[in-house]
């Protein structure tokens, strides 16, 4: 049970992430949550009913390249 103020977010919650870390090894790319999720470096999670999230890496931000020939203003 969570004891931090405010209280950690469950598991099933789609912030569960904003959990605190109770246990840290970054030696092997996982943290438990104080909500129980194991959470990876890959950032895929394993909650504690043994669901298994996918890596959900945000996309990079694309910039658009100058065309050739074109040169742009400073």
């Amino acid at each position: 049970m969570c004891r931090h103020v405010p209280r950690c977010p469950v598991a099933d919650a789609s912030d569960r992430e904003a959990a605190r870390v109770v246990a840290a090894h970054p030696e092997q790319g996982w943290n438990l949550l104080c909500n129980g999720v194991v959470s990876f470096d890959d950032t895929g999670d394993l909650l504690p009913n043994g669901t298994v999230v996918e890596p959900h890496r945000s996309l990079p931000s694309r910039v658009p390249l100058p065309r050739r020939g074109r040169v742009l203003a400073a």
